[in-house]
């Protein structure tokens, strides 16, 4: 598995992997992306989505990425692409916005609705509960690989379809698959690995 990702990767040189840049740290994402070579680019407008073939929906926070989704246009058009197969990738925050359930969604924030799964957010406390580990995902490495949790949500009650990619020794599921969609609960951009990103470009 591991070798037909690094194949598919370089299989797709010509896509480009759009970051939303609306809010958090998509820099760290653009820069991961860069660091193995996969052409990228930030979208902060509809035409600029409409440049790229997959998205990563960074960490941050999540009622003001939903909110300001809204404000440039790009909630109806991101959730259309998806839903015709674009591969799309919510790390921490973009997990949230992309579940379709949010537990304990007290503001009612905007959500794009599309992954079978509920997420329930700053599952492990405050910023000061923040923690790095190590993570086992066989479908993308061999080895474990760190990982950087930050005020993170956690994924709870996934539907039929989809697949439960990781889990914390405490059977908290902290990443999920279903079909283009994927999930983080983590920062992978925070960490030295380019691992899952080179998975989400064999998606």
């Amino acid at each position: 598995m591991i070798k037909s990702i690094r194949s598919a990767v370089s299989k797709h040189k010509a896509m480009t992997v759009g970051v939303l840049a609306l809010q958090g740290d998509f820099q760290e994402h653009l820069d991961a992306l860069r660091r193995f070579g996969a052409p990228s680019r930030a979208v902060r407008l509809p035409e600029d989505l409409d440049a790229v073939d997959r998205l990563i929906i960074p960490g941050g926070e999540s009622t003001t990425i939903g909110k300001l989704l809204l404000l440039y246009g790009l909630m109806g058009p991101i959730r259309e692409r998806a839903k015709k197969g674009m591969p799309l990738w919510g790390t921490c925050a973009g997990a949230i916005l992309m579940a379709k359930r949010i537990a304990n969604n007290t503001s009612g924030q905007p959500s794009l609705s599309l992954m079978d799964i509920t997420a329930r957010r700053n599952a492990f406390g405050r910023q000061l509960d923040s923690f790095e580990t190590q993570l086992s995902i066989p479908m993308v490495s061999k080895r474990p690989f760190p990982v950087v949790f930050i005020r993170a949500p956690v994924l709870e009650d996934p539907g039929k379809n989809v697949d439960i990619l990781a889990s914390l020794p405490d059977g908290k599921i902290v990443a999920a698959r279903e079909g283009n969609l994927l999930a983080t609960c983590f920062h992978p951009e925070l960490s030295a690995s380019t691992a899952i990103h080179e998975y989400f470009l064999s998606l």
